[in-house]
């Protein structure tokens, strides 16, 4: 089991996100008020706090939402979960699709650092069933 330490949105692509606490998050959709949210396979965003922590400890200085991700989860390791994973998050069912992506234009974290974690290790889902996520809520995984 773990942990949702920060969920972050931006109505923008292509901008680091915003922690805003709680979201609610749509069936089939993703989160309410995302720019990534849609009729498509990566409707939300994970990343693990351990793997920011680490990058934080390479001199990395990035807050919650520096990669673009909505959710940061702490004490599951995502990027290890196969594509077809199930996360259960109070009424939320997300269903992992992909796991890293490819990165076009660098972003300023791989410009500064010479790296960026979110290209292997940020990890993509659909909604299966939507409801609202909180920061401290748990979650874990389900299948």
């Amino acid at each position: 089991m773990g942990t949702v330490k920060a969920v972050c949105v931006s109505d923008v692509k292509g901008v680091q996100k915003e922690n805003v606490g709680s979201a609610i998050v749509q069936e089939n959709f993703g989160i309410v008020g995302d720019a990534h949210a849609g009729a498509w396979h990566r409707q939300v965003s994970l990343l693990s706090f351990e793997s920011i922590e680490d990058f934080k400890a390479r001199g990395a200085d990035v807050t919650d939402g520096s990669f673009g991700e909505n959710l940061i989860v702490e004490g599951i390791d995502v990027k290890t979960l196969p594509v077809g994973s199930k996360l259960a998050c109070n009424d939320i069912l997300l269903e992992i699709t992909q796991i890293g992506k490819q990165c076009h234009s660098h972003c300023a974290i791989y410009h500064t650092m010479g790296d960026c974690i979110m290209p292997r290790e940020g990890v993509f889902a659909k909604v299966l069933a939507g409801g609202t996520v909180r920061s401290g809520d748990a979650i874990e995984v389900c299948g």
